[in-house]
């Protein structure tokens, strides 16, 4: 017994080991608490542990790490709410500008966006992977103690002015990314759409068979479930290009400097009453540069909006050429069963020439005499007769039919 206790408690031990192991984040973060502490605590940590998700964080200085994160740190280092994590990762596409953070989904990416870092969910995702190698390309890697801290205050302590006026912020650069891959994306779905389109209806004009029309109703589905995920992103960035108070919200860069300048100024209007002219002058020169970022912001969403409405274009082109296609399909099938009608109807006429004939015939197999049966060489006469009969009332039966437009 001993010994099977001992047994058992080195395979509970082991079994425990490698649970832990399996726990174990792929990296971790040195600037602020890791995400995975969450993951391989003990106790109530255990509780959360199905709501532990793979996140990738991206920061301006050109750190990445991957990590598994909960909601909890998520809010806690976005400074959003739950909800607005709720509404924006629920629906099929969203694009939420909060004071602190921007809350982005476009179904393949969706995202929480800072003025300082960037977190993906759903890191082993194709297009996370091409959108991550994107950000790699844009923002390399910083090292360094003293060049990580001059990315960390860009856009917050350059100034305000010139550095947002030679470089568009990190929140704008990276939705910029995120459009890209998203329209590449699509692109590349609506191409081998397309491409199979053109196979299926070329099939389905020389045969109409079930496989034929399985593929075509497959098709069709693809199609609109694209144009679905399109014509949603493209109305949410018309509805920033429509309100510019929801585009201001983007600018969470200028936000941040925005507080910044207030505080200064309030600080030195405490401090320094006679200065109280020259803060005023730097919110006026503030206001002018918000202008020219929110005509830099109008221009980043509508040159998206017109892709997205070339892309949304392209595929309803290709849904008319479809039904087009069913169009042509169902007048060939009709045309074939109008053929068959007219052919059953001359079968039917001729049937109908034939049964006079026979009525004829019958009459004459009667047990009845008649003195045309002593006639010589009568037999062939009224064989003759009657096939002349049945030939005359199918021509008959034919032109009235034609006269009355039964027929073609």
């Amino acid at each position: 017994m001993g010994s099977l206790r001992r047994s058992t408690s080195n395979r509970s031990r082991k079994k425990g080991t490698a649970v832990k192991m399996n726990r174990m984040p792929s990296s971790l973060l040195p600037p602020t608490p890791p995400c995975s502490a969450i993951v391989g605590g003990t106790g109530k940590s255990k509780k959360r542990r199905g709501g532990v998700c793979l996140w990738t964080r991206f920061d301006r200085t050109g750190f990445m790490e991957v990590a598994g994160c909960d909601k909890s740190t998520i809010i806690e280092r976005s400074s959003v709410s739950a909800k607005d994590l709720r509404t924006a990762f629920s629906h099929s596409s969203k694009i939420l500008a909060r004071e602190k953070a921007i809350v982005l989904n476009l179904e393949v990416i969706k995202a929480v966006i800072t003025s300082e870092q960037v977190m993906l969910l759903d890191s082993l995702r194709p297009e996370v992977l091409t959108l991550t190698d994107r950000l790699k390309h844009h923002f390399p890697r910083k090292d360094g103690p003293e060049n990580i801290l001059q990315a960390s205050s860009h856009g917050h302590q350059e100034g305000g002015e010139e550095g947002l006026k030679s470089k568009l912020p990190f929140e704008f650069r990276v939705l910029e990314i995120a459009f890209e891959v998203f329209c590449s994306f699509v692109d590349s779905n609506v191409v081998d759409l397309e491409t199979q389109a053109w196979s299926i209806l070329d099939e389905l004009t020389k045969k109409v068979s079930n496989e034929n029309l399985k593929d075509l109703r497959s098709l069709k589905t693809s199609l609109t479930h694209l144009l679905a995920r399109v014509q949603k992103v493209r109305d949410e960035i018309e509805h920033f290009l429509d309100d510019k108070e929801d585009m201001e919200d983007l600018y969470l860069t200028r936000k941040w400097i925005q507080n910044q300048q207030t505080e200064a100024a309030s600080n030195s209007i405490v401090s320094q009453p006679n200065l109280q002219r020259h803060t005023s002058n730097r919110i006026s020169t503030s206001m002018v540069t918000e202008e020219d970022d929110i005509d830099d912001m109008e221009m980043l969403l509508e040159a998206y909006f017109m892709q997205l409405e070339g892309m949304r274009n392209k595929i309803l082109l290709m849904k008319e050429h479809i039904d087009s296609t069913e169009a042509y399909v169902k007048i060939l099938q009709n045309s074939r069963r109008n053929g068959l009608i007219h052919l059953m109807m001359l079968v039917n006429i001729g049937n109908y020439a034939i049964t006079a004939g026979t009525v004829v015939v019958n009459l004459f197999g009667m047990n009845i005499p008649i003195g045309l049966y002593s006639t010589p060489d009568i037999f062939g006469y009224v064989v003759w007769a009657v096939v002349a009969l049945c030939i005359v009332l199918f021509i008959v039966t034919v032109g009235y039919a034609k006269w009355k437009k039964l027929l073609d």
